[in-house]
């Protein structure tokens, strides 16, 4: 293996790109304050462009590396260890190459903790693997303590939406709906719009049942792209 192509490698390039002015944005940005929801990470200050670029030139980063890198304690190098896996699973040739990947991410879970991380993952690798697989698993992470799980778990159901199958994505929704974190009801938000943006009846059954009982962040992201009118319904109760 050329010395290049090791996590300690790209570590310290990423080290090198880094930028005090952009990392004191981002501790701020990601909200790393003592008692937010990313209380305690650290960054480097490399720009998400960069991140891409850099996960282009290290596809071929042997995956035992990537999963050093997912360790990281640095935001930028999780995410970029989540950027090269994902372009892992996008060459991969056989279920089995697929499969491996995912229970990498699977197993480090906990290292994909922030909102970035987790939507940048959950579609590319925990929805795409899960397509023609049981689906029990997001609903055990839907029921978890984590944060980042319960997001993983509705941010998954993309993968689904894009192909026209809903109905894991409705069921994660409902489980979803009481959710005391403001991500988790942005997150149920943006996916009920994106069955919407493919079948408006779906998304409308769905919110005709429940729409008094979610909240507010939740129906507002939902109703995003309704008509004026309409949206001014739902909101004011009216339908």
């Amino acid at each position: 293996m050329n010395v290049k192509d090791t996590a300690a490698a790209v570590q310290r390039e990423l080290s090198d790109l880094g930028d005090t002015d952009i990392a004191r944005h981002s501790k701020r940005f990601f909200k790393t304050g003592k008692g937010e929801y990313g209380e305690g990470d650290c960054f480097l200050g490399v720009r998400v462009p960069v991140l891409r670029r850099l996960s282009k030139q290290h596809r071929r980063l042997p995956l035992f590396e990537a999963e050093k890198l997912l360790t990281s304690q640095f935001h930028e190098g999780r995410l970029l260890a989540i950027f090269i896996l994902i372009e892992h699973y996008k060459l991969a040739q056989t279920e089995e190459e697929r499969e491996q990947i995912f229970k990498l991410c699977l197993k480090n879970i906990k290292h994909i903790n922030n909102w970035d991380l987790v939507d940048s993952c959950a579609p590319h690798i925990f929805g795409a693997y899960l397509i023609s697989k049981n689906k029990q698993l997001l609903f055990n992470l839907a029921g978890s303590n984590s944060l980042w799980e319960r997001r993983i778990a509705i941010m998954s159901c993309l993968s689904f939406i894009r192909q026209h199958r809903f109905s894991i994505a409705l069921k994660v929704s409902k489980i979803l709906l009481h959710d005391k974190e403001d991500l988790i009801h942005k997150a149920v938000g943006w996916m009920l719009r994106e069955i919407g943006n493919r079948d408006i009846k779906v998304e409308e059954t769905f919110l005709n049942k429940y729409y008094s009982d979610m909240p507010r962040t939740t129906l507002r992201y939902a109703i995003e792209k309704f008509p004026q009118h309409k949206r001014r319904r739902y909101l004011a109760g009216h339908i």
